[in-house]
């Protein structure tokens, strides 16, 4: 067993918006400490990327969970997705209501169902028997991040996520949005495309935010692991040229990698991500802004 672990988590890429970022950047430090704490103790890379993402969901301060923003018919339809990369079991839920924690329901999908995507209503009635903490009164529980009006495709930026090293080796990944505010009912973006928004398995794990047309039209999550298998590139290389693809159509965000040696890259176009990573080698950051 390796003593070795890192835990990098993303809360969405986007544009330069005005407001001040302490808060959100203090909640992601908070949920990095409590992540890489539970990665030293030995807990699995898979239960800590799906604590840290619905800590991050319950926040507020991203567009996903209590931050999402409604749709054109004024619901709440919330996405997410959990792999894990020992077993590339995966689990997906898409167009989702009324459900407090998104990554939670994925969960139930990935430990209990045979299929790895389930939508809408359906969904609904698979969690039933699990009674998962449902949100009965959504104007008075959501909080959206961004409720001013917005340029088209602005907020296909709103996405939040982990991936994570454990300290045997095993690797996971999980996402989890809100998506676009007064986005087209049932609209659903990458983050529970397994392959897409997100991924893991022996090699690397992958959560991607940006405009998810995009990210869906490159496969970016797993193209990431294609590269490094079959081309020999290092995590960096082959994430860089996947985002490069998103840019080259149009498109454009961020994403964040680990590797099952322990690198790290969490590589963005946009203008901003939130972002933040901690490491048994003793890395721990958090920025939104690139540096100068």
């Amino acid at each position: 067993m390796s003593a070795a672990w890192s835990l990098v988590l993303h809360g969405g890429a986007g544009p330069l918006r005005e407001g001040d970022e302490a808060g959100a950047e203090a909640h992601m430090a908070a949920t990095l400490r409590a992540g890489g704490d539970a990665l030293a103790s030995g807990r699995p890379a898979l239960d800590v990327v799906q604590t840290a993402v619905a800590a991050l969901e319950e926040s507020g301060f991203h567009i996903a969970g209590r931050g999402a923003s409604p749709n054109a018919e004024g619901r709440w339809e919330l996405d997410a997705a959990i792999m894990n990369g020992q077993t590339r079991e995966a689990g997906s839920v898409a167009a989702l209501r009324g459900f407090r924690s998104p990554v939670a329901a994925a969960r139930k999908v990935l430990d209990h169902s045979p299929h790895v995507l389930l939508v809408g209503k359906g969904a609904t009635r698979f969690l039933k028997p699990y009674r998962l903490a449902r949100v009965r009164n959504p104007r008075e529980y959501y909080r959206p991040a961004v409720t001013r009006p917005v340029a088209p495709g602005e907020l296909a930026h709103g996405t939040v996520g982990a991936v994570a090293l454990d300290t045997r080796g095993r690797l996971a990944a999980a996402t989890s949005t809100g998506g676009l505010l007064g986005k087209t009912p049932g609209r659903v973006g990458d983050s529970p495309i397994i392959g897409a928004g997100t991924w893991a398995d022996e090699r690397v794990a992958v959560s991607c935010t940006g405009q998810g047309e995009y990210f869906m039209r490159c496969a970016v999550a797993a193209d990431i692991s294609a590269r490094v298998r079959y081309a020999r590139a290092g995590l960096g290389e082959a994430a860089g040229h996947a985002l490069e693809d998103v840019r080259l159509l149009g498109g454009d965000g961020g994403l964040i990698a680990v590797d099952v040696l322990g690198n790290v890259t969490m590589p963005f176009t946009s203008q901003t991500m939130k972002r933040g990573v901690a490491s048994s080698a003793g890395r721990f950051e958090v920025a939104t802004r690139r540096r100068a």
